[in-house]
């Protein structure tokens, strides 16, 4: 335990832009304090002390506002920055390396048993309010946006944005659009409610020419 508070507290010093103070690290980041209660809930949990793990899964939520589910299997130096809101689901799994800010859901689509959530590769960085959800992966040093929707598999090193998210940027997969960022294959919601009013209007003119006429 001594020595991952270590590496912890490293790799936070090193991410963190606030270059924080060691006692900072140690008694003033949730993050840090998450991973240490999810290490015991996790370790509970395995051992067949399922109650055991979500009551200590629980304290942690309390003291931190970061939500890690005891069956969630968690990699070195996870550095949850701010951390506030961030819900981690019972069959994720997050790699080395990993940052996770404020808000940030590794979620379930599925209410069947088995594999519901995300891994999340060595070195990825899920940006605030990102939600990535089903049995989905996040590549190695992948980046997941701001407030983005994950719903499909991202690639290595490749950079998501949007609801749904899309990949951006160098190496990407060029694909034709229909305005608003929406993909030529979807439909287009606000060009699909200017012909509704347009084919309005034109039903409209129609009623008023024949009440003229009349």
């Amino acid at each position: 335990m001594t020595l991952e508070i270590v590496e912890l507290g490293r790799a936070i010093r090193e991410r963190d832009p606030a270059h924080p103070s060691w006692p900072e690290v140690i008694f003033s980041y949730p993050g840090l304090h998450a991973v240490l209660w999810h290490r015991m809930a996790h370790r509970l949990w395995i051992w067949g002390f399922r109650g055991w793990g979500r009551f200590f899964s629980h304290l942690g939520r309390m003291l931190t506002g970061i939500e890690i589910h005891p069956g969630a299997k968690i990699g070195r130096r996870m550095f949850i920055d701010h951390g506030m809101g961030v819900v981690i689901g019972e069959t994720a799994t997050v790699g080395d390396d990993v940052t996770i800010y404020h808000g940030v859901t590794l979620g379930g689509l599925s209410l069947k048993r088995g594999k519901r959530h995300p891994d999340v590769l060595d070195g990825a960085i899920l940006g605030a309010g990102a939600q990535i959800l089903g049995p989905i992966t996040v590549g190695r040093g992948a980046r997941v946006g701001a407030n983005s929707v994950v719903v499909t598999s991202v690639q290595d090193g490749t950079t998501v944005v949007g609801i749904p998210a899309r990949c951006t940027g160098p190496g990407c997969k060029k694909t034709d659009t229909v305005g608003y960022g929406l993909p030529a294959q979807e439909l287009d919601p606000v060009g699909e409610r200017l012909v509704m009013l347009e084919d309005e209007m034109r039903a409209l003119r129609v009623l008023l020419e024949a009440r003229r006429a009349g």
